[in-house]
């Protein structure tokens, strides 16, 4: 069996905190910054330069007892009712119902529809009389099946590894299958979408070492596998895949293998061998589901797109695809004075035209880096120069990226790391894992949460000597200035903001803010802390899951040297423009 991993994992940084508002006396003596002397943009009409696909990415999927596709969404936190005709959106299962970033799903033999939350590590039910309940598995909790006699199996994946049989009511505890240890962390290597095959057995891929198993689930009483290749426990039935995300069985008994490359293969399960189905797909296949006629429906997770594959071996789109999540963006020169929008799209770092919206270059942030030097998920951005400084909070880390050249520069571990700008020679963090702002080069503190002035660190704005910070905890602006690279007391110059995310610098010196928390744009006048509206009707992401990162999707904003001014909103998977008269 070849080595699974090429990489060390990065943890998720949990915590909570307390988001109480302090009040605050402004001080806005010897502050070095331009006075805000123009209202430029309050008038102006704000119009979507970009519009991405319908679902914040497309995950599990399976046909409910209504012939509606249920779909499955991790970074929307829903599950999307569409109707596999014509893919209208019928209705959207959220957090009311327990589902809290949901990665797959299946209907059980009473009509109750299960799902797997991965980053809390529950597993949701929802009975057909409306009666939920839930219960906790592991994190990385991902893929889930029922087996013909009606057990229920689900695996884990990317922040946990093993197998296990869950009791249907979810009272009884879970069945461990396959588990991991200190010695063998990673048994399987993130088995992930599986289905039982006419022989019994649980057939399904491991993403990491791009293989296709099968698995002998065996019953109560069995013995706890932690090698399961040595012991018997799972057998190698293909290798040779990328990453294989998905194995399921046709009516006639095939098995069918959906790799992230965007390829599709029939396996027979009794010599190995692969046959290319499909060839002509984006990358970042999730999942699919057969209809009961053998009709396919696929699912994307970088596009967004769910399609029904026809007989002729061509998708028909029910969703359209695109960008999935914009959150941080930066705004570099691009060719012919155009500007050069570039968006954090979580599995992408994005470019856009600033003038017409159309997409040219992409970078993939892949789930499995291949080295330090590869791009990370990006969630937040800032220029730097003519590069790019990337964060991710998710990824645990930063980085320098050259676009032209498609290249990562510089590479930083951090902890949970929301927003990063270039400063005195390094670069400024705010990062929740490590507890404030922080300098990159060796994690010293610049500014710590002290949950009395300072709660939740966020978005971050430089003129390469100063560095001004939202804390999305206060509402509070803080100054923070340098003697050296020793920093000065924080300052703040501005106060009452309503959770404030993505901070720029307007081209006349004011401080642009995203207020999240009344879904606006506003301007602050640095040398008065004055604030007003620029705009208001954002339709911007909303709050995350408890004791992740309060910021979850960030909602950004950038100026060109056009002077329009760009934002992110996340809510509706779309890029903002306001147009500079």
């Amino acid at each position: 069996m070849k080595t699974i991993f090429k990489f060390t994992l990065l943890c998720l940084i949990l915590f909570s905190f307390s988001c109480s508002q302090e009040t605050f006396v402004d001080s806005t003596d010897n502050l070095n910054s331009a006075n805000a002397k123009s209202k430029k943009a309050v008038n102006s009409v704000l119009k979507t330069l970009v519009k991405g696909a319908a679902l914040h990415g497309a995950n599990g999927i399976d046909i409910g007892p209504d012939g509606n596709l249920y779909v499955a969404s991790v970074l929307g936190l829903e599950i999307v009712v569409m109707d596999k005709q014509n893919g209208k959106i019928i209705k959207r299962l959220g957090q009311e119902v327990g589902v809290k970033g949901p990665d797959d799903l299946v209907f059980g033999p009473d009509g109750s529809l299960y799902w797997t939350n991965i980053l809390l590590g529950t597993v949701g039910r929802l009975k057909p009389d409306g009666t939920t309940s839930e219960q906790f598995v592991d994190l990385g909790v991902n893929p889930i099946t029922f087996s013909p006699e009606g057990r229920l199996f689900v695996g884990l994946d990317f922040l946990g590894d093993g197998l296990y049989e869950l009791d249907p009511n979810l009272i009884e505890p879970p069945r461990h299958i396959i588990a991991s240890t200190p010695e063998n962390p990673f048994p399987l290597g993130f088995f992930n979408a599986f289905d039982f095959g006419p022989d019994g057995l649980l057939y399904g891929p491991l993403f990491a070492a791009g293989m296709v198993i099968k698995v002998d689930v065996g019953g109560p009483g069995d013995p706890v596998s932690t090698n399961p290749f040595v012991d018997g426990t799972a057998e190698v039935v293909a290798d040779g895949f990328h990453n294989p995300a998905s194995a399921k069985f046709d009516p006639d008994g095939l098995l069918t293998v959906l790799d992230q490359t965007g390829e599709v293969f029939k396996i027979n399960t009794q010599t190995g061998e692969k046959t290319l189905f499909l060839n002509n797909l984006d990358p970042g296949l999730d999942n699919m589901v057969f209809d009961t006629d053998g009709t396919l429906y696929m699912t994307n997770n970088d596009f967004g797109w769910v399609v029904e594959i026809l007989k002729s071996g061509q998708p028909r789109t029910l969703s359209g695809g695109g960008m999935i999540f914009p959150q941080g963006l930066a705004v570099l020169p691009g060719s012919n004075n155009q500007d050069a929008v570039f968006v954090a799209d979580q599995y992408y770092l994005r470019q856009f035209n600033g003038n017409n919206g159309r997409e040219g270059n992409s970078y993939k942030g892949p789930l499995i880096p291949e080295s330090e030097l590869t791009l990370i998920s990006p969630m937040n951005i800032s220029a730097d120069g003519e590069n790019l400084i990337i964060s991710s909070w998710f990824a645990g880390a930063v980085q320098v990226f050259d676009p032209q050249a498609g290249q990562v520069l510089e590479n930083y571990i951090m902890g949970a790391p929301i927003d990063a700008v270039r400063c005195k020679d390094d670069i400024v963090v705010s990062d929740i894992g490590l507890g404030g702002v922080v300098w990159a080069s060796d994690h010293s503190m610049i500014v710590p949460i002290d949950n009395t002035n300072v709660f939740a660190p966020g978005g971050l704005a430089t003129d390469g000597e100063t560095v001004w910070m939202a804390d999305w905890g206060t509402g509070i602006v803080w100054q923070i200035g340098f003697d050296g690279k020793t920093p000065q007391a924080p300052v703040p110059v501005a106060s009452g903001l309503s959770f404030p995310e993505g901070l720029a610098f307007d081209l006349d010196g004011s401080l642009l803010v995203i207020e999240t928390g009344t879904s606006s744009l506003s301007r602050i006048d640095l040398t008065t802390g004055e604030k007003t509206k620029v705009v208001d009707g954002l339709e911007l992401s909303g709050p995350g899951l408890e004791g992740y990162p309060p910021t979850w999707s960030f909602d950004g904003v950038d100026v060109g040297l056009s002077g329009d001014i760009y934002i992110s909103g996340g809510g509706k998977n779309v890029i903002y423009r306001l147009k500079n008269n």
